[in-house]
């Protein structure tokens, strides 16, 4: 269990803790709600933030995902609990321009995105941090498992004590800059400890529920936002397998991800044996609008380009490692090298063992092979070729 001279100390700021304003970015639910409780009582002068991302009458309605109407009221009965000053910024705009348009163009271009991160990167670490900057903050903190550290004067980032709950790979953007002004009170915490300390604070969120859904993707439906985003831009066309031969029919490249082996539509093939039988998305070919769908086998994919990267980590020594690699937060980390190109942007890696289902749009996030809790970085996926191309019936 935390105690409040750990979180004093982990926040790693000079002087005594009533020097220094503190901006809590506020969801309404139990992590956040818990960290400004924490940094109350440790003697911070605490500020809560609440991000409205999208229209608030709809919003009243929608449970389930962050940043909803009835989130945004949780987090301002914390702060009223709390007693410190509360307000909600309407980042309506920018979340549409920045993540949700982002987001539909990625499924359009037959990528697998994660709005998530983009949020991260854009609306809470660039616009938030601008705000909180501007209220007089000496830093700006989170409720997010992870875990930030100080090695002989430099920052690094670390995976949250909870890997049930660790968010690294959500948070493999954050700058060196950025970390400068962030702070993750939780991240030496577990869920279940959170929980606890709500409950000693009698927070009316302590039992709620985490969020599950993408905050602007009401039951998970993703196709049917990008429809509501992009209407006229999705066309019928054709499920075809690696010889080329027409087998059915879809309403939208955007119904399909790379991997997928349920919902397709069309059966197993006949007079093959069993492992060979099931169909999985191999390909979609946003030019022919078709979805091209084969045996597992080849799913396999041994090398990627990764691009746009972001190092925590100093690379001035570096081209060609080992590292420890996540595709999915919910995967474990599979070992690989990764060749870092001159202008260190972006990146190859190369897999000790093939993996499968690996989609463009997708997050390769980095770990240090010999401390793998240590996040080094990481970059989004631009290419991941799998054995398709070995296969001149189709030209994907």
């Amino acid at each position: 269990m935390i105690n409040i001279n750990q979180v004093i100390q982990e926040m790693d700021l000079e002087g005594h803790p009533s020097d220094h304003r503190v901006v809590v970015a506020m969801s309404g639910g139990v992590d956040s709600s818990v960290t400004a409780a924490l940094l109350v009582e440790a003697g911070f002068d605490v500020v809560g933030l609440t991000m409205q991302l999208y229209d608030y009458g709809k919003a009243l309605q929608k449970k389930g995902a962050c940043c909803a109407g009835s989130d945004i009221n949780d987090a301002r009965l914390v702060s009223s609990k709390l007693g410190i000053p509360h307000y909600v910024l309407n980042y309506e705009s920018i979340f549409k321009d920045q993540v949700m348009n982002d987001f539909a163009d990625s499924y359009l271009r037959g990528e697998t995105p994660i709005p998530c991160v983009r949020c991260n990167q854009t609306v809470k670490f660039t616009d938030m941090f601008d705000r909180a900057k501007n209220l007089g903050a000496s830093a700006m903190a989170t409720g997010h498992y992870i875990r930030r550290k100080k090695r002989s004067g430099t920052i690094s980032l670390f995976t949250g004590i909870d890997r049930l709950k660790d968010q690294s790979y959500f948070l493999f953007a954050t700058t060196k800059k950025q970390l400068e002004f962030v702070r993750f009170p939780l991240g030496s915490l577990t869920k279940d400890e959170t929980r606890s300390v709500a409950k000693r604070y009698d927070l009316n969120v302590a039992d709620k529920p985490d969020s599950q859904d993408i905050c602007f993707v009401p039951e998970g439906k993703y196709a049917d936002i990008v429809r509501k985003l992009r209407p006229g831009s999705i066309d019928r066309g054709n499920i075809i397998d690696v010889n080329g031969n027409i087998i059915g029919m879809h309403n939208g490249i955007i119904d399909f991800t790379i991997g997928q082996r349920k919902g397709i539509g069309i059966g197993g093939r006949k007079g093959v044996d069993d492992n060979n039988s099931v169909l999985y998305v191999i390909a979609l070919d946003t030019e022919k609008n078709n979805v091209i769908v084969g045996p597992k086998e080849l799913l396999s994919c041994n090398k990627i380009k990764i691009s746009d990267c972001n190092w925590i980590i100093d690379l001035k020594d570096h081209s060609d490692f080992r590292v420890l690699v996540k595709l999915r937060n919910s995967s474990q980390p599979v070992t690989g090298t990764i060749k870092v190109n001159y202008n260190i942007s972006n990146a190859y890696l190369s897999f000790d063992q093939p993996q499968f289902g690996v989609s463009a749009g997708q997050a390769a996030v980095f770990y240090n092979i010999k401390e793998s809790s240590h996040v080094l970085g990481g970059g989004w996926i631009t290419e991941a070729p799998n054995k398709l191309a070995d296969i001149n019936h189709y030209n994907a």
